[in-house]
C-alpha cells in the first residue's frame, strides 16, 4: 500500500505558499527598516495569504 501524505495539488499550494514567505522575509530583512522577528511575522502573513490566492487559483481536477 503506497498512498501518498499530500496530493500534488496540496503539495503545490503550500510549496509555492512558503516560497512566497520566505521572499518576503529576506526582502523585509535586506529593506533594513525591521528586526529579525518583524521579517518572521511578515513572512508568515505572506505565506497564510499566497495559500489562500493560490489555493482558489490552482484548478482540482
Amino acid at each position: 500500500m503506497n498512498r501518498s501524505l499530500l496530493s500534488l495539488r496540496a503539495a503545490l499550494v503550500l510549496l509555492l505558499g512558503v516560497l512566497v514567505g520566505v521572499g518576503a522575509g529576506v526582502l523585509t530583512v535586506l529593506s533594513h527598516r525591521s528586526g529579525p522577528a518583524e521579517s518572521v511575522i511578515v513572512g508568515t502573513a505572506a505565506c497564510a495569504g499566497a495559500v489562500a490566492f493560490f489555493n482558489g487559483v490552482i484548478d482540482e481536477r
